[in-house]
């Protein structure tokens, strides 16, 4: 069986993908002068973050925000709460571009301004995660020469494991346990519904025990914009609840890499088999 912290037979990451405006400038750049556009991913910082610090601290977890550089500089105050609040920073690009797009010079340069930003702002930065998910054939490389001890990108296991040609590990994610498939909506085409909450935990709680029922690593993905509206925070402290009610160990990606760089190649709990 997977064996994690404390007797915990699983374990779980809080994270949050800190999209405020740039993730609407970064898909078009045509954004930048639509201030209704904008106003959503402003919601996340204003108001969406305050929130979420808010309900972390009443149930003493440490999570993990995931920021873009270029929305940290226009957000540097909730980037301070967070880093003030004890919670992990993570690199989310510079810009909200995927390193599909850029060459190996604009996406080194968009690592090394992004990281800037965030340690001037007083972020111990370890990890990446991509604004798509994506890598450049590039991209691995060029979080080892960054310095980058893991990555939290793919979507291939239920553990995180430690790449074999970089030294870097993989907390992999799932779309599944993102909030953004159940709740964007796309207002330029009016193609893609809004889920409701009970909706939505009716996905997010049997994949959760499942994951649990085989030791593994639960990734909640969210975002402020999207997961700070009232009645979805008051969905993921339900799931909040549960993950402490069905023994999870609750810890931000940072503590999930050094176990598993400390254990070892961590195995699921299948049929009993190792």
């Amino acid at each position: 069986m997977t064996q994690w912290p404390n007797g915990h037979s699983y374990a779980a990451t809080l994270s949050f993908d800190f999209d405020a405006e740039e993730v609407w400038v970064g898909e078009n750049p045509a954004n930048a002068a639509a201030p209704g556009v904008l106003s959503q991913g402003r919601y996340g910082p204003r108001v969406g973050v305050p929130l979420i610090l808010d309900l972390l601290e009443r149930h003493g977890i440490t999570a993990t925000f995931f920021i873009c550089g270029r929305d940290a500089l226009r957000h540097p105050d909730a980037v301070r709460r967070i880093i003030a609040a004890g919670h992990e920073v993570g690199h989310h690009g510079h810009s909200h571009i995927s390193p599909t797009a850029l060459t190996v010079d604009e996406e080194r340069e968009e690592l090394h301004q992004g990281l800037e930003v965030l340690r001037e702002l007083g972020a111990d930065v370890t990890g990446y995660r991509s604004p798509s998910w994506e890598f450049s054939p590039n991209t691995l490389d060029l979080l080892v020469e960054h310095g980058f001890g893991y990555s939290s990108n793919l979507l291939d296991h239920l553990l995180p494991y430690i790449h074999e040609h970089h030294d870097l590990v993989e907390v992999p994610v799932s779309w599944i346990l993102d909030d953004a498939p159940h709740f964007w909506f796309a207002n330029d085409t009016w193609e893609k519904t809004i889920r409701s909450p009970r909706e939505v935990l009716d996905v997010w709680r049997p994949e959760i025990e499942g994951i649990a029922s085989v030791g593994g690593h639960v990734m909640v993905t969210t975002h402020p914009m999207l997961i700070g509206r009232p009645s979805r925070l008051a969905m993921l402290e339900q799931v909040v609840e549960h993950l402490a009610e069905t023994g999870a160990w609750i810890a931000p990606t940072r503590d999930i890499v050094a176990h598993t760089r400390a254990f070892g190649p961590l195995t699921l709990d299948v049929g009993g088999a190792r």
